[in-house]
């Protein structure tokens, strides 16, 4: 058995997290008032670059914005509900259809030139390159 220490703090991180997405549900954010869904999003660091990988099925690259201004990566789009010419009866209706905006405060350690975007399986990835002064440096002990 391993003891862990008690950290009175650990909670309170994700609290920020729920309280926005509590909200988010009752579009009490006028920011908020135009978007229909939020499609799930990974963020991941390494020693060279930050990694953001979002689901985005069923959307075409011509659908999906990205922008990169101030320290902050800005995912835009919409998916566009499937239109058929034939009345269906729907009994289950769970796709999400509109407009989505995600955005991702960076550190400012970031280089804007070389950031890369992918999309392939209905995934997109973004690498946004660390600058020098971000990397982890080692030194030389005399």
């Amino acid at each position: 058995m391993s003891l862990v220490k008690f950290n009175p703090n650990r909670d309170l991180a994700s609290l920020t997290d729920d309280a926005v997405r509590f909200f988010r549900g009752f579009e009490m954010d006028p920011e908020y008032f135009d978007t229909v869904w939020y499609p799930s999003v990974d963020v991941a660091e390494n020693e060279h670059s930050y990694e953001v990988k979002a689901e985005l099925p069923g959307l075409k690259k011509e659908d999906i914005k990205l922008s990169l201004e101030d320290n902050v990566l800005t995912l835009e789009g919409e998916r566009k509900e499937e239109s058929e010419t034939k009345k269906k009866n729907v009994r289950i209706s769970e796709r999400a259809y509109g407009r989505f905006q995600r955005c991702f405060r960076l550190p400012k350690e970031v280089s804007a030139e070389g950031v890369k975007a992918s999309y392939k399986d209905g995934i997109l990835t973004v690498e946004i390159p660390k600058s020098e002064a971000a990397k982890p440096k080692l030194i030389d002990v005399a």
